[in-house]
């Protein structure tokens, strides 16, 4: 429970529970998973806090801040998905979202009229400006790691993703 302090680790207890119940040979590899589930949760709420006054998810941040990122401030729709490495559908719900709020547009390709892209508005511009400034300030600047750590951590995590075929 967040805000609530206690006196005992219960993913270490739960290491302990495991190795009792005659699972010892597996149990690291299940506190490393439910760690990491567990600072997902702590990540999430801080993220998803920060980015309240915004009205974004942090998904819909990462598409915002992706297109603004690109060159004229617009991707096919399939490009964006690929970059953020979510199934096109989730993209395509997603810009709904902004585009109900104002934040982006779609347009059809100058060259290609099989292919629609989307872009930002003006709004859509100065929204993920003041949005990345706000996660930078809460959120980015103290993980609550410190920079070894933070690069330990990013390593391991990089390997995960790559034994299983992430990229």
């Amino acid at each position: 429970m967040a805000g609530r302090s206690m006196s005992f680790d219960p993913i270490d207890e739960a290491r302990d529970n495991w190795s009792r119940a005659g699972w010892g040979d597996v149990a690291e590899g299940m506190v490393a998973v439910t760690s990491v589930m567990r600072a997902h949760q702590i990540l999430l709420a801080r993220v998803e806090a920060a980015l309240r006054p915004y009205d974004l998810s942090f998904s819909r941040f990462e598409l915002l801040r992706l297109l603004a990122f690109s060159r004229q401030g617009g991707l096919p729709i399939t490009k964006a998905s690929d970059r953020l490495q979510v199934h096109v559908t989730s993209v395509t719900h997603a810009i709904r979202r902004l585009e109900e709020n104002g934040l982006v547009r779609r347009v059809p390709h100058p060259t290609d009229g099989r292919t629609t892209l989307v872009e930002l508005t003006d709004l859509g511009r100065s929204t993920v400006e003041d949005a990345t400034t706000t996660l930078n300030n809460e959120v980015f600047a103290d993980v609550g790691m410190s920079g070894a750590q933070i690069t330990g951590l990013v390593d391991a995590i990089q390997s995960l993703r790559q034994h299983a075929g992430d990229f």
